[in-house]
């Protein structure tokens, strides 16, 4: 599938097309003199984007729960390296 992109002076004309291309999930940018500039988004898409953030720990351990480890050849100590369990270092504030 081809992105849709429209001059803003188009879609302007076309708003109707681009708005059910987008809420079918096909992103439309909308472009100034050929730049993009804006993109039409599903709500649905929207809301995922701009929804909640969870932290890496998180999200690393929802991953996990996901992938069969062992099917992929993942070592269960590699799981236990992502997190460096040293203490943290100073911080030089360049006084």
């Amino acid at each position: 599938m081809t992105p849709r992109e429209y001059s803003i002076a188009h879609a302007k004309d076309h708003l109707p097309e681009a708005v059910r291309a987008a809420e079918t999930g096909e992103p439309v940018t909308l472009t100034r003199r050929g730049r993009p500039v804006a993109v039409i988004l599903s709500e649905t898409e929207y809301r995922r984007l701009a929804g909640p953030r969870g932290d890496f720990w998180t999200a690393l351990q929802e991953f996990r729960a996901t992938v069969d480890s062992a099917r992929h050849g993942i070592e269960p100590e590699y799981w236990e390296s992502l997190r460096d369990r040293r203490p943290g270092g100073d911080v030089d504030l360049g006084s």
